[in-house]
C-alpha cells in the first residue's frame, strides 16, 4: 500500500479551523487525524463527517458544542482531510474504513458517546454503534442512513456515483458547493480542497460511491442487515436533524424514525439548506446537539 500525506503547509491559516491537529495510527503507517476540542474530562460528542469533506465541514459546530462543556471529537477519515491517503481506489473498503475507525475509538477509549453524523458518517457511524453499542449514549442523524442495497436509490446517487467512476474530473470544492444551499468563500473553497493536491490524494474519495451496497447480493448487505437489527432495539435518544433541499435523502428522516424505537418522542427537525447542513445552518445543527445532551442530563 502506497501512502500519501498532504503537506501539512496547505492547511496553515484556513478560514475559521484553529483547532490543534491530533494523530493515532490506525493501521502501521497509516495515521489518523482527528480534532479534539474541550474539557477532556467530560463525555464525548463525536462528529463523523462524509463525502469528499472532512473535519473542516464542522468548524462552525465544533466550537458551539465545545463551549457548552462538551468534549468534541471529529476524526478525518483516512482519505480525507489531514488524515494519511492510501493512492490506490482499492486500497478503501467498507471493511477497511470501520477497522480504522475501530482503532480510533477503542485506542481512546471512548464511552458516554453522543453520535452526529451525516452522510458517510452516517453509514460508518451506524455500524459502530451495532458494533459497540454500550460505548454509545445517543445519535443524531443528519442526512445520512444505513443502506443494506435492498431501497432503490435515488437518480441523484446514481448519477454521483457515475460522475465519481469516470469523471476525469473531479473539483472537490465544487462538488462542496452543489451541495451547499448558501455561497461559498473563495477561503472556503481553498480548504475543502487543501487536502487533495493531487488526483492520487483523491482516491479515498473516488472509492466511497462505489461501496454504496446497491442490491442484497452486495457484501456489505448482509453486515448491513445485521446492524440494523440491532439498531431496530436501539431504545436511546435517536435524533433526525435532515435538511429541506438534500436530494439524496429525502424522506430517510421519517424512515428511521419509524423503525429506531429511540426515535420515538425525539425533537426530530428540519433544517434549511442543502446536503451539507453543517455549512448551511451550523448554529442550529449545534443547538440541537447541546439540546440534546441537556435533555439527557435533566432525565
Amino acid at each position: 500500500m502506497r501512502i500519501l500525506k498532504t503537506d501539512e503547509a496547505r492547511f496553515a491559516g484556513l478560514a475559521d479551523y484553529p483547532f490543534a491537529p491530533n494523530y493515532l495510527d490506525v493501521d502501521p503507517r497509516l495515521r489518523m487525524h482527528y480534532v479534539d476540542e474541550g474539557p477532556g474530562d467530560q463525555h464525548p460528542v463525536v462528529m463523523l463527517h462524509g463525502e469528499p469533506s472532512w473535519s473542516y465541514l464542522y468548524r462552525h459546530v465544533i466550537p458551539r458544542v465545545a463551549g457548552e462543556g462538551h468534549r468534541v471529537l471529529a476524526p478525518d477519515l483516512i482519505g480525507f482531510g489531514k488524515s494519511d491517503k492510501p493512492s490506490e481506489i482499492a486500497d478503501y473498503s467498507y471493511d477497511n474504513h470501520l477497522r480504522w475507525l475501530n482503532c480510533w475509538l477503542e485506542s481512546l477509549n471512548l464511552h458516554h458517546i453522543t453520535l452526529v453524523c451525516q452522510n458517510w458518517g452516517s453509514l460508518l457511524g451506524l455500524r459502530l454503534v451495532a458494533e459497540h453499542p454500550d460505548r454509545f449514549e445517543r445519535i443524531i442523524v443528519g442526512n445520512g442512513m444505513l443502506p443494506t442495497g435492498e431501497e432503490t436509490a435515488p437518480t441523484a446517487f446514481t448519477v454521483w456515483k457515475n460522475f465519481a467512476r469516470y469523471s476525469p474530473w473531479f473539483p472537490i470544492s465544487r462538488i462542496i458547493q452543489l451541495g451547499t444551499a448558501r455561497t461559498l468563500s473563495r477561503a472556503e473553497l481553498s480548504a475543502y480542497e487543501a487536502p487533495f493536491p493531487t488526483a492520487l490524494h483523491k482516491a479515498g474519495a473516488r472509492a466511497f460511491p462505489r461501496l454504496m451496497p446497491t442490491s442484497p447480493e452486495d457484501p456489505t448487505s448482509l453486515a448491513n442487515r445485521e446492524a440494523w437489527e440491532v439498531l431496530k432495539k436501539w431504545r436511546k435518544p435517536f435524533i433526525t436533524c435532515f435538511s429541506s433541499g438534500d436530494p439524496v435523502h429525502q424522506g430517510g428522516d421519517r424512515y428511521l424514525q419509524r423503525h429506531i424505537p429511540g426515535a420515538h418522542g425525539q425533537p426530530h427537525i428540519t433544517l434549511k439548506g442543502g446536503h451539507f447542513l453543517q455549512e448551511d445552518s451550523p448554529e442550529d445543527f449545534a443547538r440541537i446537539i447541546t439540546d440534546a445532551c441537556k435533555a439527557s442530563l435533566a432525565a
